[in-house]
C-alpha cells in the first residue's frame, strides 16, 4: 500500500509539472509574502505597478499600452474588475470586446508582465454606481457593504465567477499565469466606522470568503487598517512613505499613488508635478516598501455612461504617465522610467535588510539598506519644500534640492535624484506618434455608433407625482435625465401678461445639473453640488 501510494503521488507530482510546462509561460510559481516583500518562487522581489483599466480604452489598444508600461519600467499591471458591465443583468454574463477579462489578462503576460487583479467587487473608481449592477439595489431586503446575507450572497457569487473564470483559463500565477495578487473590497476602510458592528463582521467575512476561494495568491485590501490575517492591508494616498502595515509580518504596499486626479466638468485640469511624484515613490522606497503601484498609469476613457461620480468628465487622462489617447506624456513617464531603473539597481539591497535611519540635519536623513557590512545602497532625502541643502554621508558632500530624494545603489554615487528632471519627449520613444506620415488614421474606416435618448414629457413611461423623485429608483438608470414638466392645464403654473414676471424655483436635490425651460426656451442652468 506504501509503494503504490508514493507511486500515485509521484505521478499526480508529474501530471502537476506537465500541466504547467505546457502553458505559455512554461511554468508555475508559487507566491507568497513576508515582512519585507512579496516572495516569487522564493524570492523577494521590488515591484512596480500601474493601474490599466481594460474597459478605458479598446483591445486593439491594449497591447501598445502594456508594451509602453513595460518600457517605462514597470512589472506589474493593475486592473479593477466591473460587476456592472460583467453581469448586467442577473445571471447574465459579459465578458466581450471592451469587457474581455481574459483577453486582457492574457495580453499583459504576452509582454512578459504581472497581474494585481482587483475584483472587489466594489471598485469605486469614478465609475458609474462604483461598479455594482443595478439589478442590485433592487433586490428586496438588500443592504449594500454590510453584514447582510442577500448582499454577501451575491458578492460571494460575483467573487467566485471571475476566480473560476481566472482558474478555468489557468491565469494565475500557481497555474503558470500572471496574477500574482488579487484584492477584495475597495477602500472600506474610510466608510467602514458609519456602519459600526455591521461592517466589522462585514470585514471578517470579506477576508473568509476571499480565502476561501483558493486563488493561491495574496489577497490585499487597500485602506482597510483592521484587514484579518492572511489579508495584507496596503495603502491609498498622494504619500504612503509613512504608512505601516497591521501586522510585523506583512510587506509594506501602496495600491494608488496618484499620478493626477480626475477631471471634473466645471473644474481646471488636474496636474501633478512629476518632481513631487517621483518624490513620493522615492520616499516610499526609501522607508521600506517594496510594492508600489501608479494610479493611473494610462487612464482612458470613459465611453459611454461608465462615468460616475461628482461631475466626472468624459476624460479619465489623469494626468497619467501615458496619457488619455496612448501617447506617453513627457517629462512624467521619461522622469519615472528613470526613476524605476535607479530603484531596480538597489533591489537587492532592498530586499536583503529593513533601513537604517542616519540624521544628517534638520529636515535631512538617509536610510541606508546593507547587503553586508561593507556593501550598501542608501536614500538621500531632503523633505524640506523651500530651502536646497548640502549634506555630507559617509565622508562625501552631495547637494539635495528642495523636495527630493538622491539614490546611491552603491552607498556612494548618486544615480538618480527626484528634483532633477531631464527626460524630454522624443517621437522615437513612441509608436503612436502625433506626426501623420509616421501613423495615419482615416475617419472614413472608423467605426462610429450612435445612441439617441428621447427627452420629455408623454412618453410611454410619463406619470404625474407631487414633488421630487429618486433619480435612481425612477431612472432605474436607463438614462441621466430626469425630466419634469408643468403647464397650466393642470393649473400648477399660471402668469397673467399683466401681472409681475420674476420668480423663484427652489430645488432642494443631489443632483448635478438642474436645467430650466420655459415654453420649451431655456430659461436657466444651475451646477447643484451634493453637501
Amino acid at each position: 500500500m506504501a509503494r503504490g501510494f508514493n507511486r500515485l503521488a509521484i505521478v499526480l507530482l508529474c501530471v502537476l509539472i506537465c500541466e504547467c510546462s505546457w502553458f505559455e509561460e512554461g511554468r508555475c510559481s508559487t507566491v507568497s509574502y513576508d515582512h519585507r516583500a512579496l516572495v516569487i518562487d522564493g524570492k523577494r522581489r521590488v515591484l512596480l505597478s500601474g493601474s490599466v483599466h481594460y474597459p478605458r480604452t479598446t483591445p486593439e489598444m491594449w497591447p501598445e499600452i502594456i508594451r509602453l508600461s513595460k518600457e517605462g519600467g514597470l512589472d506589474v499591471i493593475e486592473t479593477y474588475v466591473f460587476w456592472n458591465n460583467h453581469e448586467p443583468e442577473r445571471g447574465q454574463y459579459y465578458f466581450e470586446g471592451r469587457f474581455d477579462l481574459v483577453k486582457f489578462v492574457k495580453t499583459v503576460q504576452e509582454a512578459g508582465l504581472l497581474v494585481h487583479l482587483r475584483i472587489g467587487p466594489y471598485a469605486c473608481a469614478e465609475w458609474n454606481y462604483g461598479g455594482f449592477p443595478m439589478w442590485l439595489h433592487f433586490l428586496p431586503g438588500i443592504q449594500f457593504r454590510t453584514n447582510n446575507a442577500i448582499f454577501k450572497n451575491e458578492m460571494k457569487r460575483f467573487l467566485a465567477k471571475v476566480v473560476n473564470l481566472m482558474k478555468e483559463e489557468r491565469l494565475f500565477a500557481s497555474q503558470g499565469g500572471p496574477i500574482i495578487l488579487a484584492q477584495v473590497e475597495n477602500e472600506y476602510g474610510n466608510v467602514e466606522s458609519s456602519y459600526g458592528q455591521p461592517g466589522e463582521l462585514y470585514v471578517q467575512w470579506a477576508a473568509k470568503t476571499a480565502v476561501s476561494l483558493n486563488t493561491t495568491v495574496p489577497w490585499v485590501m487597500c485602506a482597510q487598517g483592521d484587514a484579518p490575517d492572511p489579508i495584507i492591508n496596503t495603502c491609498n494616498g498622494f504619500y504612503c512613505d509613512q504608512f505601516t502595515p497591521n501586522s510585523p509580518s506583512k510587506p509594506k504596499m501602496w495600491t494608488e499613488n496618484y499620478s493626477g486626479w480626475f477631471l471634473s466638468f466645471g473644474y481646471p485640469i488636474p496636474y501633478r508635478p512629476v518632481e513631487d511624484l517621483a518624490f513620493s515613490v522615492a520616499r516610499f522606497f526609501e522607508y521600506g516598501g517594496t510594492f508600489q503601484n501608479y494610479y493611473m498609469y494610462f487612464g482612458g476613457t470613459n465611453f459611454g455612461r461608465t462615468a460616475g461620480g461628482p461631475l466626472v468628465a468624459t476624460s479619465y487622462d489623469y494626468d497619467a504617465p501615458i496619457d488619455e489617447y496612448g501617447f506617453i506624456r513627457q517629462p512624467k513617464w521619461g522622469h519615472l522610467r528613470d526613476l524605476h531603473k535607479a530603484i531596480k539597481l538597489c533591489e537587492e539591497y532592498l530586499i536583503s535588510s529593513d533601513p537604517t535611519l542616519e540624521k544628517l540635519g534638520r529636515n535631512l536623513e538617509a536610510h541606508v539598506y546593507y547587503k553586508s557590512s561593507n556593501s550598501c545602497a542608501a536614500f538621500l532625502a531632503n523633505f524640506d519644500s523651500i530651502s536646497d541643502a548640502r549634506v555630507t554621508f559617509k565622508g562625501n558632500e552631495y547637494f539635495l534640492p528642495a523636495w527630493s530624494v538622491s539614490i546611491l545603489p552603491d552607498c556612494k554615487n548618486v544615480v538618480f535624484n527626484t528634483a532633477k528632471v531631464v527626460s524630454q519627449r522624443h517621437p522615437a520613444e513612441n509608436a503612436f506618434t502625433r506626426s501623420t506620415s509616421t501613423h495615419e488614421v482615416s475617419l472614413a474606416t472608423s467605426d462610429w455608433s450612435w445612441y439617441q435618448e428621447y427627452v420629455g414629457i408623454w412618453g410611454t413611461n410619463s406619470f404625474t407625482k407631487s414633488g421630487l423623485l429618486e433619480q435612481i429608483n425612477t431612472t432605474k438608470d436607463t438614462s441621466d435625465f430626469l425630466w419634469y414638466s408643468t403647464s397650466p392645464v393642470f393649473g400648477s403654473i399660471y402668469v397673467n401678461s399683466t401681472e409681475d414676471r420674476d420668480g423663484f424655483l427652489n430645488v432642494q436635490s443631489m443632483g448635478h445639473v438642474a436645467l430650466v425651460f420655459v415654453n420649451k426656451k431655456l430659461l436657466g442652468d444651475s451646477i447643484i453640488i451634493p453637501k
